[in-house]
């Protein structure tokens, strides 16, 4: 929906933030498809053969960290990466500010007082690394939550490799969305009535996760990589549920997608059903792990279907 507000009147900070980070999520996308195309990912274990990082990781969040504090020098950006102040290249500036279709979407009441100093930016600069490594390019987002009084207000998705399969289409695309507000940049579709398809992790799968994707009785599992992929299975109506019974993922991994789904009616909780918390202090490890469902679906459903035993393991930590 576009706004009415009048072209001389400023614009809330959240939508300032979420369109000027349209951009630089585009930005960060031309990035990885650069590294990737040379050949040299300089791939690294962080913490093992299941938690990788490669230069695209590295120059990405790079890249969207350092436009960020030159247009919102007062905001907090928390990214998935270690800190790096080096200076970055001029070309990895974006110049040509904020995304014009994101500027022009209404902001709730709710949101349009945030200041800037209250806005906290969750960043994963490739979601699903390990699939990128393998060429499962489909599987990589870049993930950009932007969050006000410790909840989702808005959120960017860049999928670099959108339609790469698929030459004669166009290469890549960013959704965004306000919570409680409007979507762009995809078309929201329903999952088929009569079935449950439930997605999950595809390489951190455990005895709680199999656990819980039993009793869920589903007609079929599909295992992909990274939570903003899964995400999108939900708002492209190619999967009813998102389950992942362990804890793993972080707050820069749900941030985004939490926002964008929200706003089209979907949730994304615990797998207690507790909403997740994105203040600047709060622990990054979602500990209980990550239970997100299409709009229409019954989330409390797949809340109580999940056994006692496997959520008493799977404890929230502030």
């Amino acid at each position: 929906m576009q706004s009415s507000r009048s072209q001389m009147a400023p614009l809330p900070p959240v939508v300032r933030v979420m369109a000027a980070s349209v951009r630089i999520a585009d930005k960060a996308a031309e990035i990885i498809r650069g590294i990737l195309s040379a050949g040299d990912l300089g791939i690294v274990e962080k913490t093992g053969i299941n938690d990788l990082q490669t230069e695209a990781d590295r120059s990405a969040q790079r890249c969207i960290v350092a436009n960020l504090a030159r247009q919102f020098p007062r905001l907090t950006v928390i990214g998935e990466e270690e800190p790096d102040d080096r200076p970055v290249p001029d070309h990895w500036l974006v110049e040509d500010g904020a995304d014009p279709r994101a500027e022009r979407v209404d902001c709730p009441e709710q949101l349009a007082g945030v200041t800037e100093e209250q806005i906290v930016v969750w960043v994963d600069p490739l979601d699903g690394t390990k699939e990128f490594t393998q060429g499962l390019l489909d599987h990589v987002t870049v993930l950009i939550g932007i969050a006000a009084g410790g909840r989702p207000a808005a959120g960017v998705i860049n999928q670099p490799y959108f339609n790469y399969e698929r030459p004669e289409l166009p290469q890549g695309r960013t959704i965004f969305g306000l919570a409680g507000g409007a979507v762009a940049g995809f078309e929201p579709r329903a999952p088929p009535a009569g079935q449950r398809i439930v997605t999950t992790t595809r390489s951190h799968s455990t005895g709680l996760v199999q656990a819980a994707l039993q009793a869920l009785q589903p007609d079929q599992v599909v295992p992909v990589g990274g939570a903003g992929h899964k995400v999108l299975l939900l708002l492209e109506g190619r999967a009813h549920a998102y389950v992942f019974a362990s804890p793993g993922c972080k707050k820069w991994d749900t941030c985004a997608p939490e926002a964008i789904l929200s706003a089209v009616g979907g949730r994304l909780t615990d797998m207690h059903g507790d909403e997740l918390r994105y203040d600047a202090a709060v622990q990054r490890l979602n500990s209980a792990g990550v239970l997100a469902t299409a709009p229409g679906v019954q989330h409390d459903w797949y809340v109580q279907r999940v056994p006692q035993e496997v959520r008493d393991k799977l404890h929230a930590v502030a």
